[in-house]
């Protein structure tokens, strides 16, 4: 039998791009070659607490995330960031600046000069981009806001998104709705500022969310509904093309027939399966870097830890030379991260930055957290 489509990946993209095939009446199978669908997002529960393997929130900014799980029936155990989380925090200077969550919070703070504070309040005198070129995440916000904005502001929190580099990110494929934001109103300022007005939604700290068991309850739930058609431990060999479609090689499992295929796979991965099938292709995604990145999750008694985790977690720029690229509070943003009277804390190191440290073994890499967990 040919099926509609393959889909090769049973991480969260290949499983809700099954899910939304599926519920437009297509047959599909989901090959994996783990023992559990998910790919990265995993969420394990260790002594009372609870790590994230992979990422940690999702974003209201992205409503066809919310539509998913609820078509998953996840609604019930959604939970939204703590009260406790009032404020961000940066790294400068070798220390932890404080900055309120609130939209005046970067005038209101020294963490930036005096300078890029009065450029920020410039940002509506500027005039809109042409949109005629790709632009840069990096360029994008050094136009509108500054280069000492995008450097110290940024960087980081494109390195906490993404674990990538803000001059190799493209704007408009990363913050689209800032970009259509510009467009329409010339200035993200006044932008925001008629978004709120009309009742358009919370700062973007704020929308981020998760549910009681992790993110891990997304892949999982979808997998659970798509039943059958995710098939685990399958190693899919190589796609070659046949007659009305392709012939997918999964080894000792045979071959299975399809009229279209989804790769959902690390970059690497798929260049190797799509090499006879379409070089071109193959080597389009052989040119995709993809860099490691480590998390590092500890717990501690809550009376060891001095500072008031008083928010989502902190970031440092580049320039700062650090180590770890950013922390997240975890115990702060959502109930159920630790146990009463302990907290847990996850430190991500690695990514586009520094590489190389993501491939430290595990001793090493605890040891490099907590040596600045301690600084």
């Amino acid at each position: 039998m040919t099926i509609d489509v393959a889909v090769i990946g049973g991480g969260i993209s290949g499983l809700a791009t099954a899910w939304e095939l599926t519920r437009q009446g297509r047959r599909v199978v989901v090959l994996e070659r783990q023992v559990r669908a998910g790919g990265n997002a995993v969420s394990e529960r260790i002594g009372g607490f609870l790590m994230e393997h992979g990422p940690s929130t999702v974003t209201a900014a992205f409503p066809d995330a919310a539509r998913l799980a609820r078509s998953a029936g996840l609604d019930e155990r959604r939970c939204d960031l703590g009260p406790e989380v009032r404020y961000r925090y940066l790294v400068g200077a070798g220390r932890l600046h404080r900055i309120s969550t609130h939209p005046l919070g970067f005038l209101a703070s020294g963490y930036l000069s005096p300078l890029a504070r009065l450029r920020l309040m410039a940002e509506m005198l500027v005039p809109r981009g042409s949109g005629e070129a790709e632009e840069t995440v990096a360029g994008f916000w050094s136009r509108r806001f500054g280069r000492e904005f995008a450097e110290r502001v940024i960087d980081p929190l494109v390195g906490g998104m993404f674990a990538a580099k803000a001059g190799e990110l493209s704007m408009n494929a990363v913050f689209p709705a800032l970009v259509e934001i510009e467009r329409q109103h010339g200035s993200i300022i006044r932008g925001l500022a008629a978004r709120r007005r009309a009742g358009g939604g919370r700062m973007p700290a704020r929308q981020l969310y998760s549910w009681r068991d992790g993110i891990g309850s997304l892949p999982l739930a979808l997998a659970e509904g798509l039943g059958p058609a995710v098939r685990t431990g399958v190693a899919v060999r190589r796609i070659g093309r046949a007659p009305g479609g392709f012939r997918i090689d999964v080894g000792a499992a045979g071959a299975i027939a399809a009229r279209a295929v989804v790769v959902a796979t690390q970059p690497h991965v798929a260049a190797g399966l799509l090499e006879v099938a379409d070089p071109a292709a193959a080597e389009a995604a052989a040119s995709i870097g993809a860099p490691p990145l480590a998390v590092v999750f500890l717990g501690y008694r809550r009376r060891c830890v001095a500072h008031p985790l008083d928010g989502l977690g902190y970031l440092s720029p580049s320039s700062e030379g650090r180590d770890l690229t950013g922390v997240l509070f975890c115990s702060t943003m959502f109930p159920g991260r630790a146990p009463d009277g302990q907290v847990a804390l996850s430190a991500y190191v690695g990514g586009a930055r520094s590489p190389d440290l993501a491939r430290l073994s595990p001793a090493d890499l605890i040891g490099l957290a907590r040596r600045e967990f301690g600084d």
